[in-house]
């Protein structure tokens, strides 16, 4: 007996000494705040099931610990996740002990101390409300073209990014969820062909002081752009796409990373009774000046076949088709716009006219001007295209020389800005309010669409 009773304690020793906790970890271990690099963000908040993505500056083991607002008695923790190098030591923490329709306050812990942070941290789960109530009303935000200075990487003279404070308006707007648009990082020349410097990007980016806030109780979901993706007007020939894609979903915690077998940023949710459908316009567009290259296209069969079906299968009231260019505006000459791949925008609006699909709006960003274009199609139904742009990136002011027939007057705005997405009604009759808002958080210009999808103002 004596010589298994020593087998014993000797492995119940080796498994203590492996157990990761205050008083095992190495002294110069970093815990709690000091290992917390960005974060915590808030990922999709469903019924049953949200995700809190965080970023630590060295490997580290992260939880989160979770309870139901006003009910700290009862307390969840996620499982815990092991950061590492590879994807920049971020780390996303399934909450899935947690019912619809409630609100939850939580707290990120990292190698075993709790991170204490000056504002709230807390998501809320949507609600159960299908054949019980009217959908709930509701506010996504969205904004694209987010620059952050780095003065050794930037080009010299006057910084192409503006200060930060656009990102405290936003929060305090307290939308429920904020979809980026793209060009949410600007990758330099010098980060262009690595993981090292994607992942220096992404992290510089995210770090910003002024965007914690927002991070930590607002779902957030994203799409790329061309400077998020790859080098400027960077096409599916990029190299490093594969690497970049890894480096995305790394930092932005969507539900799912593309569609039919492919890859790429394209995802969907649906939030109350409205659907978003995100798609990629860089993994699979083809070169964009090639005048011999056959079946020119900007989104790939798969990802066109997948969004033409999920529009004609949807019951929403409003479509949001999120794209990192513009659809609907008649300038041609710009690369960013859907307009550069004539056919194959035709042949989704025609299909959209065809098809009978009501409520579409295309959701879009990259210009660095906004405004709000609208068409009627031959079925009747009208279909438009919110540009919002840009976050704190350089503002183009010569946005009035785009010669763009469905501008609705009153919209452009050269100003550094964002949109509101406000959905509110009973059932049958859902209105979204739309809300062009300045970096200081004053209202630009805002128009509502009925439920029949005509303009009320």
């Amino acid at each position: 007996m004596r010589p298994l009773y020593f087998l014993l304690t000797f492995i119940w020793v080796i498994s203590a000494c492996s157990t990761t906790n205050n008083n095992r970890l190495p002294a110069n271990t970093l815990r709690g705040n000091a290992a917390l690099q960005s974060g915590p963000m808030l990922g999709y908040a469903e019924m049953l099931e949200a995700v809190v993505w965080v970023q630590t500056k060295a490997a580290a083991s992260v939880l989160v610990e979770y309870w139901e607002q006003g009910k700290a008695d009862k307390k969840w923790r996620t499982d815990a996740v092991q950061t590492e190098k590879l994807t920049g030591f971020t780390a996303k923490c399934i909450a899935d002990q947690v019912q619809p329709g409630k609100t939850y306050d939580y707290q990120v812990w990292i190698n075993g101390e709790s991170v204490k942070l000056d504002y709230p941290c807390q998501f809320k789960t949507q609600q159960l409300w299908q054949w019980r109530t009217d959908p709930p009303a509701f506010t996504i935000a969205a904004g694209s073209c987010s620059y952050t200075n780095e003065t050794e990487y930037d080009r010299p003279g006057t910084p192409y990014g503006s200060d930060h404070h656009i990102f405290k308006s936003l929060a305090a707007k307290k939308p429920d969820a904020m979809v980026w648009l793209g060009d949410n990082f600007y990758l330099r020349e010098a980060d262009w062909f690595t993981r090292t410097g994607m992942i220096h990007r992404y992290t510089h980016g995210r770090s910003l002081p002024e965007l914690q806030p927002l991070l930590a109780s607002t779902s957030h979901f994203a799409i790329w752009d061309d400077h998020d993706y790859g080098p400027n007007d960077a096409d599916g020939t990029f190299l490093q796409k594969d690497m970049a894609w890894d480096v995305f979903k790394s930092f932005w915690p969507n539900p799912t990373y593309g569609v039919a077998g492919e890859k790429g940023c394209t995802t969907m949710f649906q939030y109350g009774d409205v659907e978003f459908f995100l798609l990629d316009n860089r993994y699979f567009r083809t070169p964009n000046y090639c005048e011999n290259c056959p079946n020119r296209t900007l989104l790939g069969q798969h990802q066109l076949e997948w969004l033409k079906g999920a529009l004609a299968a949807s019951y929403a009231p409003f479509k949001i088709i999120a794209i990192g260019g513009q659809v609907l505006t008649t300038h041609d000459d710009q690369e960013t716009c859907f307009h550069f791949f004539p056919e194959e925008r035709k042949q989704l609006l025609n299909f959209i006219e065809k098809e009978n699909i009501k409520g579409v709006i295309f959701l879009t960003g990259d210009r660095h001007f906004s405004e709000l274009s609208a068409y009627k199609n031959g079925a009747g139904n009208w279909v438009y295209d919110l540009t919002t742009s840009s976050l704190t990136a350089g503002v183009n002011k010569y946005g009035e020389k785009d010669v763009n027939e469905y501008r609705i007057p009153g919209t452009l705005a050269m100003k550094h800005n964002f949109a509101l997405l406000n959905f509110s009604g009973p059932r049958k009759a859902r209105e979204l309010k739309i809300e062009l808002i300045d970096a200081d958080g004053q209202q630009i210009w805002n128009k509502t669409i009925g439920a029949d999808g005509s303009l009320k103002n």
